[in-house]
């Protein structure tokens, strides 16, 4: 497999996105999904290093060097995975495998969870379902979001007067990073600006989901889903703290030494993933 990475656009129906293909042409398909504010370079480390594969490494919407979605439209689950199958239906993939860090892994489990027979294998990196809520709060919560949407045209982006503020404050952000993970990521989520830089991500994304699922619902999806599924878990990171849903998951779990993430932060946790996942999809 070559390490050689190219650079894309896909003009879908409704939107632009932008991703990073790795792997031989004829190699398993496989569409990656990376985190919440975080963009392809996701998968900087870790792709290079998988056998086999087609990987599509996608900015989501909203993210890196993709479009964002217009002006009074959102960001939900839903809409992410109607993405992922207008990519796929552009890349003439009718099945395809999902590999999905965090909000990634999150979205694959929705997707292969709804359309299970699209979907011939998860590889997921500490995510699962999305945040649960309770039914007796939804009107409370809709109601809330509601608000911060109206209020949003008065935030502003933070600007960095240089490059280095920017990587820095992304080390320390609500999930801390390694410096070397926060530069590949600053790569394509930084855009020049008056006064220095910002991030390119959409200012709806920190907005709180007006809707969450039930635990009942988002487990739903999980029971639903028919490949076979690999879950790494960062021993350091957000899984590890709830032992009672890593014990009722129908799926494989492997537990690796490292942040949230492990994938990204230096090579020897990518290199413990890729053996993972290498392992993962040599078995026929």
């Amino acid at each position: 497999m070559s390490a050689a990475v190219e650079e894309v656009r896909l003009s879908l129906p409704h939107i632009e996105l932008a991703a990073h293909l790795f792997g031989p042409e004829d190699g398993q398909p496989v569409i990656a999904l990376h985190g919440w504010l975080d963009n392809a370079n996701s998968f900087a480390r870790l792709a290079p290093q998988l056998k086999g594969l087609r990987i599509v490494a996608l900015d989501l919407a909203g993210h890196g060097h993709s479009d964002h979605r217009p002006v009074g439209a959102g960001y939900s689950l839903w809409d992410y995975a109607h993405d992922v199958l207008r990519v796929a239906e552009q890349l003439g993939w009718q099945r395809f495998s999902l590999m999905g860090h965090s909000l990634g892994a999150i979205i694959s489990v929705v997707l292969a969870g709804a359309l299970p027979d699209r979907i011939t294998r998860l590889a997921l990196i500490d995510g699962v379902i999305p945040p649960t809520g309770e039914a007796a709060t939804a009107a409370e919560r809709l109601g809330s979001a509601l608000q911060a949407q109206l209020n949003l045209s008065d935030k502003r982006k933070p600007v960095y007067s240089t490059q280095d503020g920017a990587v820095e404050a992304r080390m320390k952000g609500m999930v801390a990073v390694s410096r070397e993970a926060a530069e590949l990521l600053a790569q394509r989520g930084l855009m020049p600006v008056p006064g220095g830089y910002t991030w390119r991500s959409d200012n709806r994304l920190t907005l709180a989901s007006p809707i969450r699922l039930t635990r009942e619902q988002a487990m739903a999806f999980v029971k639903r889903v028919s490949c076979p599924t690999q879950l790494v878990v960062a021993g350091q990171g957000m899984l590890a703290q709830h032992p009672e849903l890593l014990s009722q998951l129908p799926f494989e779990v492997t537990t690796l030494p490292g942040g949230h993430h492990l994938h990204l932060n230096d090579e020897e946790g990518a290199r413990s993933v890729a053996d993972c996942f290498n392992r993962f999809y040599a078995v026929p």
